[in-house]
């Protein structure tokens, strides 16, 4: 029987790649944020990356690609490139099946670029400061966001009236104005330097450097050449350092606006996380006076008792606190499987890290029972051995001396693993 639905499949496979092969007009792309791929028509795929890049008026095409001399030769024998790997960045789309019409990631690849050397530095400069300078109002993964709820509760600030509100900032990289967001870069610089200097480096040698980055970066599609013009490539890191400080400057009326009225803000990149006991129009009028003063940042928002953000699912149940798993409806059920030539012990941590973060995330005993179940599902599909599986659920509850939970569903053993693994 196995064997038969092998040998069907195989030809369906085969079928397939023939396809693809043959038909130029078809393009296969990996997803945004999810495992499984996307096929669809070249000529649209296309066209969404020519409207991307009007929508966004970040790229030109570029007609002279002589350079303006725009590093010293001092600056060019400390940060060189392996001139036989470089390589011109190129555009691709990532399309993003989880957002309506599908639109596309614009993603640079710019491993070999001739600025990425320069950026990485700087990175590993900026990041560092901005995380000490942002850590109270900056959220890393949803565990972050649960200590930060559940302290919430513990506050006596969460009530029956608290909505949630999950703001997302479009085209963020591409959006930041590039002068604005160096003006911010010089004042972080100004406050946390040391006699003018950041460890070695002069403040101006870090701007020439972060100009350096942003000026040169130059990409290839469909034949053309571009120069971005606009914000900076997704696919250099400084990038994303930059685009951090600009929007920390960005949101200090929000951060203020939410210690008055005893909200939670955090912020992880363009995705915002919020609580608050106003109504939705005096929430409303503050998002107006925030998107006027400053018209390069364009935001989308949802106001509700119940919302997802990062991998997890907010509810207020009439005032009680509820939270567990979000999984996206375009995601798939992989994980490593068990047939992988990896080492045995990397096969026995994942049931146990899955039921790690189940348990961290859920709180209650009866959504980490529906997630255990789940991830026993994912691991079988992955051919691991029910013995297997077993063994390492059991590991798991003895280890967190919480056998109850798995046996007969104590909830206040449940309780007390939850709170036990999530601090």
């Amino acid at each position: 029987m196995l064997e038969t639905r092998v040998q069907r499949e195989h030809k369906i496979v085969q079928s397939i790649q023939s396809l693809l092969r043959n038909r130029s007009d078809i393009v296969i792309r990996r997803t945004d944020k999810s495992k499984v791929f996307y096929i669809g028509n070249a000529t649209d795929f296309a066209g969404k990356a020519e409207e991307y890049m009007l929508k966004t008026n970040a790229c030109q095409e570029v007609q002279n690609s002589r350079s303006q001399k725009a590093v010293t030769f001092q600056q060019y024998k400390k940060i060189s490139p392996n001139t036989n790997k470089l390589e011109l960045g190129h555009y691709h789309g990532l399309p993003k099946p989880h957002k309506p019409g599908t639109p596309l990631r614009l993603i640079i690849a710019s491993i070999h670029a001739p600025a990425t050397l320069v950026s990485k530095f700087l990175n590993d400069l900026l990041a560092p400061i901005y995380l000490n300078v942002a850590r109270e109002v900056t959220f890393i993964n949803g565990i972050d966001v649960i200590r930060k709820l559940e302290k919430h509760v513990l506050d006596g600030h969460f009530q029956a009236t608290t909505n949630f509100i999950v703001i997302d900032v479009t085209d963020l990289y591409r959006m930041i104005p590039r002068e604005g967001a160096l003006h911010a870069l010089m004042r972080l610089l100004k406050k946390h330097s040391d006699h003018g200097k950041i460890g070695t480096l002069s403040i101006d040698a870090i701007m020439r450097m972060a100009r350096l980055v942003l000026d040169t970066n130059c990409f290839a599609y469909d034949n053309k050449y571009y120069k971005q013009t606009r914000g900076g490539a997704m696919g250099f890191t400084f990038t994303q350092a930059l685009a951090n400080i600009y929007m920390h400057e960005w949101e200090q009326d929000l951060i203020q606006h939410q210690v008055v009225h005893n909200g939670i803000y955090g912020r992880y990149i363009d995705d915002i996380f919020m609580t608050t006991n106003q109504n939705r129009d005096a929430i409303k009028i503050q998002f107006e006076k925030v998107a006027k003063k400053n018209i390069n940042i364009k935001i989308n928002f949802e106001i509700d008792t119940s919302v997802n953000f990062f991998d997890v699912t907010i509810n207020n149940e009439d005032g009680c606190l509820k939270t567990y798993l979000y999984h996206k409806t375009t995601a798939e059920p992989y994980i490593l499987p068990y047939t992988s030539d990896h080492p045995r012990h990397v096969h026995r941590n994942i049931p146990y890290a899955a039921l790690l973060r189940a348990a961290r995330i859920c709180s209650d005993v009866y959504d980490f029972n529906r997630e255990r179940i789940r991830i026993d599902i994912s691991l079988l599909l992955n051919n691991y051995p029910p013995n297997f599986i077993r063994k390492q659920f059991d590991r798991f509850f003895q280890v967190n001396n919480a056998m109850p939970v798995l046996d007969e569903s104590n909830s206040q053993v449940y309780h007390r693993l939850h709170q036990q693994l999530l601090h």
